[in-house]
């Protein structure tokens, strides 16, 4: 042996002494593309993280896998993939679908995965509790937060103005009637526009629910359980939320009811948003932040002057969730670890590292967003800022149950029956009461009509 043979193979076992890992390759994965669908996530993964962590970990190598799929159609992938021992180290995961995998043996606590160190990590103390919910079951923490959000309805201020609306960058609706006669107000001034897009139908999935449904279910006074945690099945709230649909979809024909029915149809919604088709529509913060931000495909030209937002009123003052003016709801995305991983406390390294300040404050520089951590601060963002701090006290969140998802489905079957013309709102709620007293025994359910 030579004694460059024998420098290299000394310089082997010093670093396996030292605990560097060699050869080894760890992999990320979630919905994103570069050039599409959250684009600037894999800018900041491939421009930040992934060099930074290879460069501090001799020997490893991070791989991303993007996703161009629908939420749903990752859902399904990840369930494939845990179920055959299979799938990345690090998964973008939705935290609603923790419950779901947890229950089912596919999911298991950070801790049980990467190790102590996973509950020793420095950042959970700029975690709110309520923020380390969103991703855990039980009392265990099952991922980490990468953000919250919150929904509003988003505004074409130019559609507005040239309806007839007075001042509309500081327009504020506080009834569904208002919100209604503005639609019609659009309408009388645009005959080819569709003034309104609220989410409903099962193509668009969980879209529906927490950006559609929920918003005016939550205005009609309750969220889908009542205090003592019962799945409200029946209700004049569920009737009156069907009813707001109808009149939007079916009675004047304010919003487009086929593109609720289409696969592609939140992707429709947006672009006639961006078109100045639509001049309301009512998302998440996300969507200012994505779609609509300059260089994508809904980027909606001189957005920010172009572009407004409004609280989503109750259906009268007072009237709704808790007694509110004016409702949101918030959801909550991060990452976990698959138990199958290979190099499972490496792969908490990773994920550490991800949602560590100094990667966080990076990502503020591609896409400034509301992160979970207290100590990341959104920065020349007033949008993100104003909106998060009018919106927080009004907020809510879904129910941390693994049936929820079903729950969840049903509610968007319901939407879909009323505005596709098949069902009345009382039609609908029936099946809908009758589909979640089989999913959750009828001792777990309630009835506020009878």
């Amino acid at each position: 042996m030579n004694r460059y043979a024998r420098t290299s193979l000394a310089l082997l076992v010093v670093l396996a002494v030292a605990g560097v890992a060699l050869g080894q390759t760890l992999t990320i994965t979630g919905r994103m593309v570069a050039g599409g669908v959250n684009m600037h996530q894999v800018e900041w993964l491939q421009t930040y993280v992934i060099p930074e962590f290879e460069a501090r970990h001799a020997g490893v190598t991070v791989e991303l896998i993007e996703f161009g799929g629908s939420d749903e159609a990752l859902k399904e992938q990840y369930a494939l993939d845990l179920s055959v021992g299979a799938g990345a180290d690090v998964m973008s995961f939705d935290g609603f679908w923790v419950p779901e995998f947890a229950e089912a043996g596919l999911l298991k606590p950070l801790h049980e995965v990467g190790g102590p160190a996973a509950l020793e990590w420095e950042g959970w103390s700029h975690i709110s509790p309520g923020n380390q919910a969103k991703l855990s079951l039980d009392g265990e923490l099952y991922g980490v937060p990468l953000g919250t959000d919150y929904r509003m309805i988003h505004l074409r201020l130019d559609m507005l103005e040239a309806a007839g609306i007075p001042d509309p960058a500081n327009w504020q609706p506080v009834s569904w009637e208002e919100v209604l006669e503005a639609a019609r107000m659009v309408k009388a001034a645009f005959p080819e526009s569709v003034p309104l897009q609220i989410n409903a139908g099962t193509a668009m999935g969980e879209a529906t629910t927490m950006q559609g449904f929920y918003m005016v279910l939550l205005g009609a006074g309750h969220s889908l359980q009542d205090d003592e945690g019962r799945w409200i099945v029946r209700s004049q709230g569920l009737l009156d939320t069907l009813g707001f649909y109808e009149t939007i979809y079916i009675d004047e024909q304010l919003g487009d009811a086929r593109v609720q029915l289409l696969q592609d149809g939140r992707n429709r919604s947006f672009a006639n948003f961006r078109d100045g088709v639509t001049a309301m529509l009512v998302e998440g913060d996300w969507f200012y932040r994505g779609p609509t931000s300059p260089g994508q495909e809904f980027a909606v030209a001189n957005r920010d002057e172009t572009m407004g937002w409004a609280m989503m009123p109750a259906k009268e003052p007072g009237a709704g969730f808790r007694g509110q003016d004016f409702v949101t709801i918030s959801g909550g995305t991060g990452s976990v670890l698959n138990p199958n991983s290979s190099h499972p406390e490496l792969a908490w390294e990773l994920l550490a590292f991800m949602n560590s300040k100094e990667m966080l404050d990076a990502y503020q520089t591609i896409q400034p967003r509301i992160h979970a951590r207290d100590d990341v601060p959104v920065p020349d963002a007033p949008f993100l800022t104003e909106t998060s701090a009018t919106l927080s006290p009004y907020t809510t969140a879904r129910p941390n149950e693994a049936v929820y998802p079903e729950v969840s489905y049903q509610t968007q079957l319901m939407t879909e029956r009323v505005v596709s013309g098949e069902m009345t709102p009382l039609q609908a709620m029936e099946q809908y009461a009758l589909a979640v007293i089989d999913l959750v025994g009828i001792e777990n359910t309630v009835d506020l009509l009878e």
